[in-house]
């Protein structure tokens, strides 16, 4: 059965494509293109005072690399035009008295309009001006005097906070996902159109050697593709592996099998693949957004928090970026491989069994 099926494999060119070349294509067009870190934020600015503490002012803003300045006005309208129409997301307003109050010690004022539309940009465009209007105000207070307290911040794992260090470990188990779930159920269903699975059971095959012998080809494969995307993370986007490949090939494995548990379950229910198809990404949906790979599990409402205890990709995410960027192994991670383990045996049993009734 597993030779049949690899035969199938090789002779469906589609399926070849979709298993070797789409996940690769999809791992380069987001590993380029996501970019967590805010930069160079379109910013217009009115600058109503004109004066060496507002140009100083600006100058430091834009060597903060967070804002560029895209065009200076000299009217509200104008400024609230650029901002309306999206050709910039911070507007800049200094007033006329901005240099007359600092000199007269009074407090200060200029205004920070932030486009709320997109709330990265909005949250680094408030944080960064309250950050420059604080050093600006202890320079102006201390003076030369050095402040009675010093933070000396580190980054650990991820020094240079690359958006890829983060979203590629994650983006391997979405990948994984997917190419295994959907071949699985695709590999059932393609029998039932062609009519073929009747004749499959008058054999002498038994249906668990049936099932194991269809899958353990995309079982190879999807481990195949993984251990690719792996080498590309570390060649083509510099994402280094500081932990041990085979504990995550540990992890992987169990994550597989559930998977490919889903996918036998989702073909007792389909009846096209198409069907499948449509059945399999959607179960994508809860794996990207409640499995920690774009939202930190932290900062969703506790009821999402434990749902997401419930999906394996949550678990392998975890591990992947704690294999590959924390550098931890066994003793650290051996909790998330006793889940994994366990909810893929569970999974892919009682798709086993769901798959056998359903054949009675």
């Amino acid at each position: 059965m597993a030779r049949k099926e690899s035969l199938h494999i090789l002779r469906d060119p589609a399926t070849l494509f979709f298993a070797l070349f789409i996940p690769l294509i999809e791992l380069f067009m987001l590993g380029y293109a996501i970019e967590t870190n805010v930069r160079h934020i379109r910013t217009v600015v009115l600058d109503q005072a004109n004066t060496k503490d507002s140009e100083r002012f600006l100058r430091a803003m834009e060597q903060a690399t967070t804002y560029r300045v895209v065009r200076m006005v000299h009217s509200e309208d104008d400024l609230n035009y650029y901002l309306t129409s999206g050709k910039a997301r911070v507007g800049i307003w200094i007033p006329q008295n901005f240099s007359k109050r600092l000199e007269s010690g009074d407090r200060a004022q200029l205004l920070v309009l932030v486009d709320g539309s997109e709330s990265s940009i909005a949250g680094e465009g408030l944080n960064v001006s309250n950050l420059l209007a604080l050093r600006e105000s202890l320079g102006r207070v201390m003076g030369e005097r050095a402040l009675p307290i010093e933070i000396s911040p580190k980054i650990l794992f991820n020094p240079n906070t690359r958006s890829a260090n983060f979203f590629i470990p994650g983006l391997v188990v979405v990948m994984c996902q997917m190419m295994a779930i959907m071949l699985s159920a695709n590999a059932i269903v393609r029998e039932k159109e062609l009519g073929t699975l009747e004749q499959l059971f008058m054999t002498p095959v038994r249906a668990g050697e049936l099932i194991l012998g269809k899958l353990v080809p995309y079982l190879v494969l999807t481990v195949l593709e993984f251990c690719t995307i792996i080498i590309f993370m570390m060649v083509i986007f510099r994402v280094p592996l500081h932990g041990n490949f085979l504990t995550l090939m540990a992890m992987t494995l169990p994550f597989v099998f559930c998977m490919l548990g889903g996918g036998l379950l989702i073909s007792t229910r389909a009846a096209t693949r198409e069907a499948a198809s449509q059945i399999a990404m959607g179960t994508m949906m809860p794996s990207i957004f409640l499995s920690g790979y774009v939202f930190p599990l932290d900062s969703m409402p506790w009821f999402f928090y434990y749902v997401a205890q419930a999906i394996p990709t949550t678990w392998l995410i975890d591990a992947a970026r704690g294999v590959i960027l924390r550098g931890a192994g066994w003793r650290e991670l051996w909790p998330h491989a006793l889940v994994l383990w366990t909810m893929g045996l569970t999974v892919f049993g009682l798709a086993m069994m769901k798959f056998k009734k359903r054949l009675v």
